[in-house]
């Protein structure tokens, strides 16, 4: 996220070792008077958090610029730069899908879009793998959301530009300023292949590289930082022990409790069915999604599962899913199922399961913000 360093005009891409590298000017009560000149309309009186937990990730205020109007184009002409392993944040809203490429994100992190008449933020911090979607109203507002150039538990700190209000980009709540302790609400949405994306929406409209900057999209700034024994950038709270900390997770968010799976765990486990807060679901996993922080080049990246939890429960029953012949369909009617929760096949055809709040992200990220997790070891 932040760490991603602009000179100039240009970018210059560099391995994980020039990014742990970067100094971090200053001490915190110099970073402190420097904000408050940076930030005149930022109400500091009024936070959720302290002021020395959110560290200067190297970039100013929009040194990171997000796209504040995205263009689209169709999943043909997307192929032509597209490969079909790359990972997308597919989001589908009234009747709309679209996917938004991470090469792009990549270097952009916040996409502010309206879709199906919603106003939308897809938001993406690679340093914590955190792929989120909101809905940009508040209290009757819209809002537009930028990047501070900051980070707090090694995760991007947005900004709306109506208010200069800072946001928890992993959690969507407010931190300081005048909409400090408000949340966003976060939209189901998902990390799949492009190819996942194309066969679920052949209709779907794709984010264009015609964002009106200039980037290396399909490069990878962060080379290696995925690495099981990497250390997160900038990250000064507790390591949890329980998992090493890049192992990327699959959270489910229940009424009272939260939930991870280990993707290593995961990949074992095509199919998965398991009850929550009263709420019987089922954890889909699929191979074949190129990890967008291992390589140089995104699509040169390892293979790493696309994993989405649905709730079970459609049309007044609980349906009961396995995998066959790699295939996921449900032991009560035969139908099949995509990744994105669509029937594809079978009496069912059409339908979609209604996806459970969460997402993937590091091992160190989600338990930072949420440490009273279960974490899931060993499944039937």
């Amino acid at each position: 996220m932040m760490c991603t360093r602009r000179f100039g005009a240009s970018w210059r891409l560099r391995g994980i070792g020039a990014l742990l590298s970067f100094a971090v000017a200053g001490t915190v009560a110099a970073q402190g008077l420097a904000d408050r000149a940076a930030w005149p309309r930022t109400d500091f009186s009024h936070r959720s958090v302290e002021l020395s937990e959110i560290l200067s990730g190297g970039p100013p205020k929009d040194g990171i610029p997000a796209i504040d109007h995205p263009r689209f184009v169709t999943v043909a002409q997307a192929r032509k730069w597209l490969k079909s392993a790359e990972p997308v944040i597919v989001l589908r809203l009234r009747g709309v899908a679209r996917a938004y490429p991470i090469q792009i994100l990549m270097f952009h992190e916040i996409v502010n879009d309206v879709v199906g008449g919603m106003p939308v933020a897809v938001t993406f911090c690679p340093l914590c793998n955190a792929a989120i979607a909101f809905d940009r109203t508040v209290d009757g507002r819209v809002l537009d959301f930028g990047t501070t150039g900051k980070l707090r538990n090694s995760d991007l700190v947005m900004y709306d530009r109506q208010t200069e209000s800072w946001w928890q980009q992993f959690t969507g709540r407010g931190i300081v300023g005048h909409y400090a302790g408000k949340a966003l609400e976060a939209l189901p949405s998902a990390m799949v292949s492009f190819e996942d994306f194309a066969s679920a929406s052949p209709r779907g409209q794709v984010l264009s590289r015609e964002t009106g900057f200039v980037r290396p999209y399909g490069r990878n700034p962060y080379a290696g930082y995925d690495r099981a024994d990497q250390s997160p950038f900038l990250f000064t709270g507790k390591p949890d022990g329980r998992l090493p900390p890049m192992e990327r997770v699959l959270a489910i968010t229940g009424r009272g409790r939260d939930r991870i799976y280990p993707l290593t765990l995961l990949e074992k486990h095509p199919v998965t069915e398991q009850e929550l807060d009263g709420v019987p679901y089922a954890v889909f996993a699929k191979a074949g999604m190129s990890s967008p922080l291992d390589r140089a080049e995104i699509e040169l990246g390892r293979e790493i599962p696309a994993a989405v939890a649905y709730d079970r429960r459609l049309d007044g029953r609980v349906l009961q899913f396995a995998a066959r012949d790699g295939r996921i369909v449900d032991r009560t009617t035969g139908s099949e199922w995509n990744i994105l929760g669509e029937a594809v096949a079978g009496p069912l055809t059409g339908k979609r399961l209604v996806q459970l709040p969460g997402g993937v992200h590091f091992a160190f990220a989600w338990l930072a913000f949420n440490p009273e997790s279960e974490i899931v070891r060993t499944l039937p």
